[in-house]
């Protein structure tokens, strides 16, 4: 089989629409990319998945809180999203999908139906403790006093009513021998390890319905209209609906089945993505993802970012100020690859300066700018190179931050070359040393814009413009802030 023919799918979490973008799921989103571009360059065919999860009591609420029908809320909180990765320049072949799109619909139901008929759904009545902000069920052993030790502000909200179960305590011993028998599903191993905990002490059956009386805002459960299907489990039935599933099985099977389906995810979505989502393919008949990453997350000033506290980051404000690339290559190489990384605003710009302005921007102007004044002829210099050869270990392990750290030492070389040997000074007394000189750093100036496409996009392409028009730009790529 040629590269031509090999398929990729990867996709993000889709973020919840109650609120406006965040720093958070730009990380996600510009990881993801950095895969999607990767692996395109590479001649295969991918699949690149994002969107926005929709329904839910949470949404319901703010919905109605703020006097709005609860399709227009969610119409302008989608349209954001939808305008962030523009912002960001996601490629271009991204797939956005909608948990109220009629197709996504139906195939949730056709899932729940394929569930129930193989004996995973049954119902009862119960009570539980919810928190809305997690949208999960939570028990007394994983509460901080009282509270959601991920969202603390929050009351938990106590539920007294008949619905549906899954049973996601028939899925246990499943999970375990999956998991034995993929090594690598979860990066990093610290976070497997914990999944594995999780499962290894016992699953309890969760609820996947609501009471339409009291939540109306929901997929209807197939054969019961005063139910309707609780959020998690309509929103992950995502990862296969945006594939046309059930409908266009040949898309389905190309890319889910022979794809290797990668999934990004926060670390508070490591239970949803790893264990529930992979009991819910099984119960259903269905192959279970190749690989879930999570992230860690982004914290500012040492604290959570709230509004409360302001200091959340506004990824629209950061792509208007400093540009697309400046934002994804804080995100890449800054925000470290699995843990908790803290970034404030003062740090971005220190950043954006030292390694940007006064970095890859200050080389290239510097290498273009003295191969235009000396006319020096780099018509030999072209982007042929093997793809990706220089960095394609730390990319493949997901590790973008040293894949960054690696080209960013090598720009450092070439500033080096360039101290030693003084091609500026040497133009008079040996012009063709200085040539040579010149044709190097050119060379390598190519190999840093070929290894930079999959994180800086904008930023290889314009070194690769100034290389093949042989010109300097008046205006620098990263103008000092």
């Amino acid at each position: 089989m040629t590269k031509s023919f090999l398929k990729q799918y990867i996709t993000t979490t889709l973020p919840y629409v109650n609120s406006d973008p965040h720093v958070g799921f730009a990380l996600e989103l510009v990881r993801a990319d950095v895969l999607s571009r990767y692996y395109s360059l590479n001649g295969y065919d991918v699949f690149f998945n994002t969107g926005t999860d929709e329904h839910g009591l949470k949404i319901w609420e703010r919905a109605k809180n703020n006097n709005i029908p609860v399709q227009e809320y969610v119409d302008q909180y989608a349209k954001k999203f939808q305008e962030l990765i523009l912002l960001l320049n996601i490629s271009e072949s991204i797939h956005f999908i909608r948990t109220t799109d009629k197709n996504h619909i139906q195939a949730a139901q056709t899932f729940w139906k394929r569930c129930d008929e193989r004996g995973f759904i049954y119902k009862k009545q119960y009570q539980t403790k919810y928190c809305m902000g997690c949208e999960l069920e939570k028990t007394d052993s994983e509460l901080d006093h009282g509270k959601c030790p991920l969202h603390p502000s929050l009351e938990l909200v106590l539920i007294d009513e008949e619905n549906y179960f899954f049973k996601f305590s028939a899925c246990q011993d499943f999970l375990l021998g999956f998991y034995k028998e993929n090594s690598n599903f979860v990066i990093p191993k610290t976070r497997f390890l914990e999944i594995q905990k999780f499962v290894e002490n016992g699953l309890q059956d969760f609820s996947i319905s609501r009471l339409k009386e009291k939540m109306p805002w929901g997929i209807p459960v197939p054969g019961d209209e005063e139910q309707v299907m609780y959020v998690w489990f309509d929103a992950l039935v995502n990862y296969i609906s945006t594939l046309g599933w059930p409908e266009d099985l040949d898309t389905f099977e190309s890319y889910w089945t022979e794809g290797n389906p990668i999934q990004y995810a926060g670390k508070d979505n490591l239970r949803q993505q790893s264990a529930m989502w992979q009991a819910m393919l099984y119960a259903a008949g269905l192959p279970q993802s190749k690989q879930i990453i999570i992230n860690g997350f982004i914290t500012s000033g040492g604290q959570k970012m709230s509004k409360s506290l302001g200091n959340v980051i506004d990824p629209l404000k950061l792509v208007e100020e400093y540009g697309a690339d400046a934002l994804r290559y804080y995100l890449l190489r800054h925000v470290q690859s699995f843990e908790d990384s803290d970034m404030t605003l003062e740090k971005f710009h220190e950043a954006y300066n030292a390694h940007l302005a006064n970095g890859i921007g200050n080389l290239v102007q510097r290498v273009m700018k003295m191969v235009t004044s000396y006319d020096v002829d780099i018509s030999e210099v072209n982007f042929k190179d093997p793809v990706l050869a220089y960095n394609r270990e730390y990319i493949e392990q997901f590790d973008f931050s040293k894949a960054l750290d690696d080209i960013w030492r090598l720009i450092a070389e070439v500033d080096q070359f360039i101290a030693e040997h003084k091609p500026f000074s040497k133009i008079k007394e040996n012009p063709e040393g200085a040539h040579d000189d010149l044709r190097y750093c050119v060379r390598e100036l190519s190999r840093i814009a070929i290894s930079l496409y999959p994180f800086l996009p904008e930023t290889a392409e314009k070194i690769q413009e100034y290389i093949t028009e042989k010109k300097v730009s008046e205006i620098p790529l990263f103008p000092r802030k």
